[in-house]
């Protein structure tokens, strides 16, 4: 089967953290040898002289194409406008169909796959259409919740799913929610993450945490947020928290343009000798600190089925989070930790009863034991031998 997978967010050599987990996923799907893969990694840069600001700087400099392992990646350019992201779907046709022509003449394909729904699925349905072939579009979370408030990116997304060979979505909970805002039931299908098993997984916790360059007690209870530093990921609830945890510490891992924020509120709350802000923490890096966590606290507004979620217990460390997305897809039992409301005295009391209970780091990964990267690629390339007519 010939799939043609189109994703906006993807690691290229410019800007190699961007989609790891699509690359992940890729890689994975590649290495079965059961797919001819050929990945399309749309890159906005807007139209001269605006390409040459510095927030550009890193797209513009991207090369026409990368190697993933097995896979050749594109990297093919369309021109963004800065405030008419509405608009992006259209642009990534105009600048791509020339090339996915080429290519399909050359070697039909049977699919194409969109890894996000926007602008990413809109742009798959319309190229898909033209060479008569089905597709299928992936929603992850903010794709949906962000996009489908907005009414011309709405209607974009409501046209591209009605014709879609499936839906998949990164949890049920959020199938149920597009499947109330009218997108078609019948067609959606939950796609769980994957994990790296070779990175994610147990480190005894006073070992990752001697391996911490961290000065806390050896005592004090470690509380781990892991995220770029913005409003919706609620660190600022996680340091509400640490007002009702006297002793605990609280390890902020990301960056963002909230991070004088969080330290002003930090130092108007009398926390900032516990708050750790570590800046950008490498994905090497991320297992060792969550292992080292008491609990990993993330109070975000929204999240579809978070990696990060999965990341962490397979570290063998409990979750704290709000009743959001997958949530309860993910902590089906307090060995996984415990659903809290985006309140700090809430988080404070979850965090409490985590600790209290005490679970071993290996029944908190046995949690996330069906989730890996294999299976995550066999499950969508069953899908999309389903939709291609191509199985058996």
């Amino acid at each position: 089967m010939r799939v043609l997978s189109l994703s906006t967010l993807f690691p290229s050599p410019v800007q190699p953290t961007l989609g790891r987990f699509v690359a992940n996923q890729m890689r994975s799907v590649a290495e079965t040898g059961r797919v001819d893969l050929v990945m399309l990694n749309p890159v906005g840069v807007p139209p001269w002289p605006l390409s040459r600001l510095n927030a550009y700087a890193k797209p513009a400099a991207c090369p026409p194409t990368s190697a993933l392992g097995p896979l050749t990646v594109h990297h093919p350019r369309f021109p963004a406008l800065p405030g008419l992201a509405d608009h992006n779907p259209r642009q990534i046709v105009r600048a791509l169909l020339p090339l996915i022509r080429r290519l399909h003449a050359d070697q039909p394909f049977d699919l194409i796959d969109a890894q996000f729904f926007f602008p990413d699925g809109p742009a798959a349905a319309t190229i898909a259409t033209a060479l008569g072939i089905p597709y299928t579009i992936k929603a992850r979370g903010s794709d949906i919740h962000y996009w489908s408030t907005r009414p011309r990116a709405h209607a974009q997304l409501s046209a591209a799913a009605a014709n879609a060979a499936a839906i998949l979505t990164v949890s049920a909970a959020l199938g149920r929610n597009m499947a109330a805002l009218g997108f078609p039931a019948d067609r959606i299908r939950t796609h769980y993450t994957g994990l790296d098993r070779t990175r994610f997984r147990v480190t005894p916790r006073a070992e990752a945490r001697a391996a911490l360059d961290l000065s806390i007690p050896a005592n004090a209870p470690l509380l781990v947020t892991p995220g770029s530093l913005i409003a919706i990921k609620g660190q600022r609830l996680a340091i509400d928290a640490l007002t009702h945890l006297p002793t605990a510490h609280l390890a902020l891992a990301g960056t963002g343009p909230d991070a004088e924020a969080l330290r002003t509120h930090a130092a108007a709350l009398g926390v900032a000798n516990r708050v750790h802000p570590l800046g950008q923490v490498s994905h090497d890096a991320l297992p060792t600190l969550m292992s080292a966590a008491d609990a990993v606290v993330l109070p975000s507004e929204r999240e579809g089925l978070a990696n990060v979620w999965i990341e962490a217990l397979a570290c063998g460390t409990p979750l704290v989070i709000p009743d959001i997305g997958g949530a309860r897809e993910v902590v089906r039992g307090a060995t996984a930790g415990r659903i809290a409301a985006r309140d700090g005295a809430a988080i404070a009391d979850a965090v409490r009863e985590v600790l209290e209970m005490g679970a071993a780091q290996d029944d908190v990964a046995a949690t996330v034991a069906g989730f890996s990267w294999e299976e995550n690629a066999r499950r969508l390339i069953g899908i999309w031998e389903e939709v291609a007519g191509k199985k058996g």
